[in-house]
């Protein structure tokens, strides 16, 4: 499901070629490996909490773990839950966790990383998502396919209301409004929600009739309205005005995507200095700063950062770990 790359590391410079593969695509480098040893906080395991404060959250060798916004790539707190995504706002977190060898749930945390819902899902693991305010909770598995190459692959995205329990198992109950008008189509498939300020209004990715769209929905009125073509994956900013998302090359996902910010009042798109596929729900580490996962050609991840106007370059954020989440 997500692009397979390699990068240099400490000022390396190499040149680097466009690699399509059978599953995705993404960049090559010749350049040296990145080191993705983990530091580990002393003393073993250590407590992590989803409460606000200066720290990241993320996975790392499939467990919660955090680390201080300070010194992130320094000593990470890991703790005995396993989870294959997570996210967490307002003391609120989302863990898309193993049931059985063949099964998964949709696991709701408090601080203390104590289960407070569990809901069994079809499929796997591929986003998850708390609104700001940790009430609304949103995910999203892969039930045919395994990748969002192709028009072979199926996703379901539910949404979850914390406070009241009202769940929303498949956003293909919803209706749908396209270019205006209601539309229909069994083809229908939705994923990678990200919540507006008031729990209600969301945007998310539609794939129909071969193309990707933005859609806005509102949850009371069950209904979602396409907004623009070749977006994917939308992270809305803190302040509620861009949204960073995949676009794919040329409007072909077989090509890659750029990770990229959409400005919602003019509908402007700025492409960031990423330049390697990226196949991720970026996540805002702040009004300035996105973090997103990319894979080794191993299949062992990073997390990195770039700046969403467009200038400067990636770095490294947090070797060894993906599903970055901020929690200040």
């Amino acid at each position: 499901m997500t692009a397979m790359s390699t990068r240099a590391k400490l000022g390396v410079v190499a040149a680097s070629a466009v690699l399509l593969t059978a599953g995705a695509a993404g960049y090559a480098a010749t350049a040296a490996r990145p080191d993705r040893s983990t530091p580990r906080a002393a003393g073993g395991e250590q407590a992590v909490t989803l409460a606000p404060g200066p720290r990241l959250l993320a996975i790392t060798d499939r467990h919660v773990s955090s680390v201080t916004a300070t010194d992130p790539a320094g000593p990470r707190a890991v703790s005995g839950l396993e989870c294959l995504r997570v996210y967490a706002a307002a003391g609120t977190g989302v863990c898309l966790a193993p049931q059985t060898a063949w099964s998964y749930q949709v696991v709701v945390l408090d601080a203390a990383l104590r289960p407070t819902r569990k809901l069994a899902v079809p499929g796997l693991p591929n986003r998850a998502r708390v609104s700001a305010s940790g009430r609304m909770v949103s995910w999203t598995t892969f039930v045919g396919g395994d990748s969002y190459v192709g028009s072979g692959f199926s996703t379901r995205t539910g949404i979850l209301d914390t406070t009241t329990g009202a769940t929303v198992t498949s956003l293909e109950e919803f209706a749908v409004r396209r270019d205006g008008r209601a539309y229909r189509n069994p083809d229908v498939n939705y994923w990678g929600v990200t919540f507006t300020a008031d729990d209600n209004v969301f945007y998310a990715t539609m794939s129909t009739a071969g193309k990707r769209y933005l859609v806005r929905g509102d949850l009371a009125a069950r209904s979602v309205e396409t907004v623009r073509e070749n977006v994917e994956c939308p992270s809305l900013s803190p302040d509620g005005t861009r949204i960073a998302f995949k676009e794919a090359l040329d409007a072909h996902p077989a090509k890659g995507w750029r990770l990229s910010v959409l400005d919602l009042a003019t509908m402007r798109v700025t492409a960031t200095a990423e330049t390697t596929s990226v196949d991720d729900q970026a996540a805002w580490l702040d009004g300035r700063t996105l973090a997103y996962t990319l894979r080794q050609s191993d299949g062992h991840p990073d997390v990195w950062t770039v700046r969403a106007d467009g200038s400067g370059a990636p770095s490294l954020l947090m070797p060894g770990a993906e599903s970055p989440s901020p929690l200040s």
